[in-house]
C-alpha cells in the first residue's frame, strides 16, 4: 500500500532515483574489469579502472542524496550496495593486486600481506561503529587501492611495502577518525574551509591521474602535492579525534 509520501513521486523523479542506483552499482563493472587487467598483467590500465570506480564511489552520495533514493526508490537499500562495492573495489581487487604483482616477498608473503588486507578490512566494514555520528571514519578506512597505488608508484622493497600494509591493517583497530570527504560539512564549522576541502580532495584526484598518465616518467610537483594532501588528512583525522567539533 502506498503511502502519502511515496504517492506523491513523479515517474521522472523514481527513473532518476533508479538511474542513481545503477551509477552505483556501474562500480562493479570497474572493480570486475580491473582484476580482468590485472590477470593480463596490465597494470596501468587497472589503475585507471580502479580510479574510475573510486569516481563512483565519490560521486553515488551526493547523488543518492539529490535524488532521494530513499522514498524514490526504496526496494534497493543503496547503503548496502556502496558496503559491498566498497569491500570489493577498496580491498579485494587491491589484494589481488597484491598476488599477482612482485609489490611483496615472494612465495607465502605475499599472501600473508594480502590477507592481511582482506581479514582486517572485513572487520572494518562490519563493526557498528565503522563511521561515527559526525561522518567520519573510525580506523584507517580501508584505503587499498590508494595504497597499492603509492606503493606502485614508490616501487620500494618488497619488505618495506610488507611491513606497511600490516602497519594499515593494524591501524584498521586504531579509533582514529579519518575525514568522509564528500561530507565536509562535519569538518569545519565554516562555509570555505569546507569548499577549500573539497577542492584539495578533487585536485588530489586531478593529481594521481596526472602521475598515472606520465609513468613510468614523475612530476615532483604533482607528487609532492599528492602526498602532502595524505598527510594532512591523515593529521587532520587525528585533531578531529582530539577535538572533535561541535555542531
Amino acid at each position: 500500500m502506498m503511502t502519502e509520501s511515496t504517492s506523491s513521486i513523479t515517474w521522472p523523479q523514481r527513473v532518476f532515483g533508479w538511474l542513481v542506483h545503477l551509477f552505483t552499482a556501474s562500480g562493479a563493472v570497474f572493480g570486475l574489469a580491473a582484476v580482468y587487467a590485472l590477470h593480463q598483467e596490465k597494470f596501468i590500465l587497472a589503475f585507471w579502472f580502479m580510479g574510475f570506480a573510486i569516481l563512483v564511489d565519490s560521486a553515488d552520495g551526493v547523488l543518492a542524496r539529490l535524488a532521494q533514493v530513499e522514498v524514490t526508490a526504496p526496494q534497493i537499500d543503496g547503503a548496502l550496495m556502496d558496503n559491498l562495492l566498497d569491500y570489493f573495489n577498496y580491498v579485494m581487487v587491491p589484494a589481488f593486486f597484491l598476488l599477482v604483482s612482485d609489490l611483496l616477498p615472494a612465495n607465502y608473503w605475499a599472501f600473508v600481506g594480502a590477507g592481511a588486507i582482506v581479514l582486517a578490512s572485513a572487520f572494518q566494514f562490519s563493526q557498528t561503529q565503522a563511521k561515527t555520528e559526525d561522518h567520519f571514519f573510525t580506523g584507517f578506512p580501508s584505503y587499498w587501492n590508494i595504497v597499492v597505488f603509492y606503493l606502485f608508484l614508490w616501487q620500494l622493497s618488497p619488505g618495506v611495502n610488507l611491513a606497511i600494509i600490516i602497519l594499515l591493517a593494524i591501524m584498521v583497530f586504531v579509533p582514529i577518525k579519518y575525514a568522509y570527504p564528500s561530507r565536509p560539512d562535519y569538518l569545519f564549522r565554516s562555509h570555505w574551509p569546507r569548499v577549500a576541502f573539497v577542492l584539495a580532495s578533487i585536485l588530489w584526484g586531478v593529481a594521481a591521474a596526472g602521475l598515472l598518465w606520465l609513468y613510468p616518467v614523475t612530476s615532483r610537483f604533482w607528487i609532492a602535492y599528492s602526498v602532502g594532501y595524505c598527510v594532512f588528512y591523515a593529521l587532520f583525522g587525528i585533531y578531529r579525534t582530539l577535538v572533535p567539533l561541535k555542531l
